[in-house]
């Protein structure tokens, strides 16, 4: 008869960092020590270290920077997009900036008829989101209704710098939507806009949203770093 099977060395490295990150002894936002640094207190080589922290980041605790080490990214607290990204990144702590990269009116004729829309005029209003003093962590590609409060966009920007409110003073608050998640390697237009490589895959995510009376508030496309973001659904 065989015993149990004697967990890898950078499995047990990996558990043990894994115990004080979801502890919260190692909080999110804080640097885990350099490889030399962790490789001496766990008794190890570097390559063990190494694989640990690879093993960190599949399971979404940690996100790893060339140049820079590795971040926790753990917080066991769920983001809630309803009222913005911003808005949600905020409630926990963590600051962000949005750079504008598109703000246009446009005619989508294939988008209007995918949306069940009259009219195939839109505001499109592309995003790169970033972690203040960190790195790019999304692309998001809206597209708006280019209704009375919205047309004029491009010329007087955003409420309070802020979209969703923008949407709220023209008159439309989501109340119901549909929302598409899926994955893929990033287009190489997204990883020159993002300073990311073609070869790095994101959450490619499509939600729709409308009001309760059904007129349409927002079509989104995103690209998120897992690193950053995850999918999280509840069953009753």
């Amino acid at each position: 008869m065989t015993g149990p099977a004697t967990p890898l060395k950078h499995q047990g490295v990996a558990a043990m960092l894994e115990q004080e990150i979801r502890s919260g002894q190692v909080g999110r936002g804080r640097r885990l020590p350099g490889e030399n640094l962790l490789a001496a207190r766990f008794d190890v080589s570097r390559t063990t270290v190494r694989q640990a922290l690879t093993a960190l980041g599949r399971a979404g605790l940690i996100t790893t920077h060339p140049g820079k080490g590795s971040f926790v990214t753990y917080d066991d607290a769920p983001l809630d997009a309803r009222h913005g990204w911003a808005v949600a990144f905020t409630k926990h702590g963590v600051a962000t900036a949005v750079e504008i990269h598109r703000l246009e009116r446009t005619i989508d004729p294939d988008l209007a008829a995918a949306l069940g829309q009259s009219s195939a005029e839109f505001v499109a209003i592309d995003r790169i989101r970033r972690i203040v003093d960190g790195p790019a962590v999304s692309y998001e590609r809206s597209r708006v209704p280019a209704v009375d409060g919205l047309a004029d966009l491009p010329e007087r920007g955003f409420l309070e710098g802020s979209l969703t409110a923008t949407l709220l003073r023209a008159g439309l608050h989501a109340d119901r939507g549909e929302q598409w998640v899926g994955a893929r390697p990033l287009e190489p237009a997204e990883a020159d806009i993002l300073g990311r490589s073609p070869r790095d895959w994101f959450l490619a995510t499509r939600r729709v949203t409308r009001t309760i009376g059904g007129d349409l508030v927002e079509h989104v496309e995103s690209a998120l770093d897992p690193a950053h973001f995850q999918l999280h659904l509840q069953f009753d």
